[in-house]
């Protein structure tokens, strides 16, 4: 009966009705006439029908209706009164919006305010941010980079920046008043360039010193990254035991070192390994950059490390440690309270499988230097190289040798790619030496060649590019007419070392002759030069510094293109001879000949 009269109720056209729907329009009529006495009394009282199970039939109870039920007019049995059932005609209108504003909320009627949250696409390489996934980066075209991150936006978050600006703020004199921009004359007027970097001293520490680009530059942000075990952390402490001796200024200073992977024990237990014994060398294990910057505030060291930037984290910021957002915003804290207080600080990073550093691409632009420390999984040799420096050159090269007491400086490079010296003996033929260039660095290395005839026709070859190797061995064939067609030929280079350069070539082609025609190659010859496919000799660049170090490792005989000699002449190589050749006819004509 009530759905009826909410029905009746909602119709305003019964001449449409009657028109269109006679049979529903004499429905409404008939309800009308018969049951208006019912109607009314509904109004006071509600009707309901129950069945029996006593009696086996039905029975019809009338209850007097409640204040809150509205009632039926007297002049309109089917418009309800604007009392308190007027609104249950709304019901049906707005139960959906009560369902849609309590939806997600703990309780109809509790007002809480629901946490926005955003996903955004983030390159992985570059840190290109986009709002939706393209399976590519639009920034750096690299496919399968673009990882999806989800930041919500709770109203407290807190950025690296204002951390920092918190800590530097109750630091700096009060009177520093805001700062403004300046002449450029005025910002070195009172900076002396000659001491303005601080040198790391002793052997270990010129060798840091030259891939830093002189020394270590105050307030500079500097990254090192590397594979796990390749000594890292053991470099760092060696760094950080040098600064606080503070040789270069006469007196120590303290250096702060964070670890937030091992603890303050493990740590001093390495030093004690190490032998070092500084007495203002301080360490320290958290993952907090709010209480570690705290700390550096009441120590105000002269050096900050932290170990490692994917350890620590920054409270308010959206992930765990390690994540983008993370190690962005720990970065920026750090960034600002070095360039604030002209603290130096390191960072040491991790790798992943491709040997990038982990974490956004945008650390590495950040940061003032990129170092990188390299290292052979059977080898005791270290290399630490520069791929980014604001403050020096990129092609300088550190070399170390990883001992019982920690790193150690490598006085001469090239004996790590020179074999035992067996002079003149037949059973070392196949060798030569080639000179190459690794940023400044000049290194000697020793290339090895073996010709087996009536084997199987195959090519082995190690620490040299195979197209190279497969033109070097087709222009001897064709140019110096080496019938090499019938052999197998191996290529090695010394100690796992790998030729990147065409500076090896003629070092290369040396091996095989010496190889195929059975003839050593004395062990005082040095080789360099390019070979084309004429099987002509070509310049390389930097000679000049090439030659000069084959002459202070007390080489004699030089093998050089003939162009070469133009840009030698004049300059006093000791009792090195440098031999000028044209094509690789002339090497064979000049190098394997019997002294008389």
């Amino acid at each position: 009966m009530r759905a009826f009269q909410m029905l009746y109720s909602r119709v305003h056209n019964l001449n449409l009705i009657s028109t269109k729907y006679p049979q529903i329009h004499k429905l409404f009529k008939t309800f009308h006439s018969t049951n208006l006495r019912f109607i009314n009394d509904s109004a006071t009282a509600d009707v309901s029908t129950i069945y029996d199970p006593v009696t086996g039939s039905l029975v019809t109870k009338r209850v007097p209706k409640s204040k809150h039920t509205a009632a039926v007019s007297d002049k309109d049995p089917y418009k309800l009164s604007s009392s308190d059932d007027a609104d249950a005609l709304k019901d049906d209108r707005s139960y959906g919006n009560a369902v849609k504003s309590n939806h997600g909320r703990s309780g109809f009627g509790v007002n809480k305010k629901k946490s926005k949250s955003k996903s955004t696409w983030v390159c992985s390489d570059c840190g290109y941010t986009d709002g939706q996934w393209w399976g590519y980066c639009r920034e750096c075209k690299s496919a399968g980079t673009m990882k999806e991150f989800t930041e919500i936006d709770d109203g407290g978050k807190t950025s690296g920046f204002q951390v920092s600006e918190k800590i530097v703020r109750s630091w700096l004199p009060k009177g520093s008043g805001e700062a403004v921009p300046m002449r450029v004359t005025d910002v070195n007027r009172g900076i002396n360039h000659l001491n303005w970097r601080f040198p790391l001293s002793g052997p270990f520490g010129n060798e840091v010193s030259r891939v830093l680009g002189g020394g270590l530059v105050p307030g500079s942000l500097v990254l090192i990254g590397g594979d796990p075990g390749v000594g890292k952390s053991t470099l760092m402490l060696q760094i950080a035991a040098i600064i606080a001796e503070g040789r270069e200024i006469g007196k120590p200073a303290p250096v702060l070192y964070v670890s937030g992977e091992e603890s303050v024990e493990q740590i001093g237990n390495r030093a004690d390994r190490m032998e070092i014994n500084t007495e203002e060398l301080f360490l320290y294990s958290s993952t907090d950059i709010e209480d570690i910057l705290g700390k550096a505030q009441v120590l105000s060291p002269r050096a900050l490390i932290i170990d490692s930037i994917q350890t620590v984290h920054l409270m308010g910021v959206t992930g765990s440690a390690g994540g983008i957002y993370q190690v962005k915003e720990c970065t920026a804290a750090l960034l600002r309270f070095a360039k604030k207080t002209d603290i130096p600080v390191f960072l040491i990073g991790h790798v992943t499988k491709s040997g990038d550093i982990a974490g956004p691409r945008v650390l590495e632009h950040i940061v003032d230097a990129v170092l990188y420390m390299e290292g052979e999984q059977y080898s005791s040799h270290r290399l630490l190289r520069a791929f980014k420096n604001r403050f020096g050159s990129t092609d300088e090269l550190g070399v170390f040798e990883m001992s019982p007491c920690g790193l150690k400086a490598v006085a001469n490079p090239s004996e790590i790619f020179l074999s035992e010296e067996h002079s003149d003996s037949e059973v070392l033929a196949g060798l030569a030496i080639a000179v190459i260039m690794d940023g400044s660095r000049t290194f000697v290395i020793e290339i090895q060649a073996l010709c087996a005839a009536g084997t199987s026709l195959s090519r082995q070859v190690n620490g040299v590019q195979a197209g190279r190797a497969d033109m070097i061995i087709s222009v001897l064939m064709k140019q110096a007419g080496l019938k090499l067609q019938s052999n197998a030929i191996f290529l090695n280079v010394v100690s796992g070392a790998t030729l990147t350069e065409t500076a090896g070539d003629l070092a290369v082609a040396a091996a095989i002759c010496s190889s195929f025609l059975e003839f050593p190659i004395p062990n005082n010859v040095a080789f360099i030069g390019e070979v084309g496919l004429g099987g002509e000799l070509r310049m390389v660049p930097k000679m000049e510094k090439r030659v000069s170090t084959v002459a202070k490792l007390g080489y004699k005989k030089c093998v050089v293109p003939i162009l070469a000699l133009k840009s030698l002449q004049g300059l006093d190589f000791g009792e090195l001879e440098v031999l000028g050749c044209k094509n690789l006819k002339e090497v064979i004509n000049t190098v394997f000949v019997q002294d008389a």
